[in-house]
């Protein structure tokens, strides 16, 4: 009667925690028979129950030991024998012996460590892919759930959106992030003109195992919703969704037009602005700006043509004359006066002044 009370209680006592790897792959009675010389030092008392908490310490609790044991699918068989390698051959050294907790606590301590760096060194699998599709190779261990998680993600994945003009090619490709098992039948389905998710509105297109659907010359009549629904056996792996919008060459052309007229309307061929974002700057100078280095260069030519006429009057125009030693006007005056009759020529023409 004693026994089975004792059993009860450290039954109790190792799975009221949470689980780990140790309560997954080793026997309540291996533990029992570890636990039972368990002697806690300070009061020199034989305790199966602090035993028993020294191990939800060292394995329940240590998140190394439940990292390591996040193995792919089928390698929770190798988990139980790394476990039992370490575990087993204490059970026996330990069973109907007494020992000071101090010991207890080195040997399970090193076995914990020797689980953590052997375990670590199985196959690991990426885990699941968001957002969508049953992911059965994605499946991880869980030594807290002693069972492998599912990727609990819908069938349905988003609605992808795609934008073709009329009579050009369209493309869609039914392809998934995750490993797809080798036996996979793919349909594809289509909703003319309306964009859904609703089982019931498709019409089936295609069978196979063709993931490519391709139309060669789109037209108005293929805008709609395609789906691709892959099947492994019996079984709906994923369902992937395409909305396509055909655009029609006469608003492609009107389109095209409407932005060339706007581009007319602007001044030194700038572009639209986008929208929500700042002006586009212009590369000619400010009006102000370019106005006042015209009228400077000018100015400039102006002063420049008075100071060479000026020079030419003076020392090209006069010649001296041949029969009365007065001078007369040069052939170079005689021009310089035809171009400039107001110019500084009296000394060309001084009879005239």
């Amino acid at each position: 009667m004693c026994t089975c009370a004792l059993w009860f209680v450290c039954v109790c006592l190792l799975f009221s925690s949470s689980l780990s790897c140790y309560q997954c792959f080793v026997d309540v009675e291996d533990s029992l028979r570890l636990c039972w010389g368990y002697i806690l030092t300070e009061h020199n008392i034989r305790s199966v129950d602090t035993c028993f908490m020294e191990l939800d310490r060292i394995f329940n609790n240590n998140e190394s030991v439940i990292e390591a044991g996040r193995v792919g699918k089928g390698y929770d068989k190798q988990l139980k024998e790394i476990l039992d390698a370490e575990i087993l051959p204490m059970v026996e050294e330990f069973d109907q012996r007494l020992n000071s907790d101090t010991v207890y606590e080195e040997k399970l301590q090193t076995a914990a460590d020797n689980f953590i760096a052997a375990a670590s060194k199985l196959p690991r699998v990426s885990g699941c892919f968001p957002p969508c599709g049953f992911q059965s190779a994605g499946a991880v261990y869980n030594c807290i759930t002693c069972q492998y998680d599912s990727c609990e993600f819908p069938l349905d994945c988003p609605i992808k959106e795609i934008r073709v003009m009329e009579f050009s090619r369209s493309q869609m490709w039914c392809d998934v992030p995750f490993q797809l098992p080798n036996d996979i039948e793919v349909i594809w389905r289509f909703a003319e003109e309306v964009k859904t998710q609703q089982v019931d509105e498709f019409k089936e297109v295609t069978a196979g195992v063709d993931r490519l659907y391709s139309i060669p010359s789109a037209s108005l009549q293929h805008q709609g919703t395609y789906q691709c629904e892959v099947y492994s056996g019996q079984r709906s792996i994923v369902r992937l969704y395409f909305y396509l919008t055909v655009t029609p060459q006469v608003a492609a052309g009107q389109t095209e037009l409407q932005e060339t007229f706007d581009l007319s309307l602007l001044p030194g061929g700038q572009f639209l602005p986008a929208l929500g974002g700042p002006p586009p700057r212009s590369p000619l100078l400010p009006l102000p700006l370019l106005l006042t280095a015209c009228l400077t260069a000018l100015l400039l030519l102006l002063f420049l043509s008075l100071g060479i006429t000026s020079w030419l009057t003076e020392n090209l125009c006069m010649t001296p004359s041949s029969t009365r030693g007065q001078k007369r006007p040069s052939l170079h005056c005689t021009v310089l006066h035809a171009l400039f009759p107001y110019g500084r020529t009296r000394q060309c023409y001084p009879a005239l002044l």
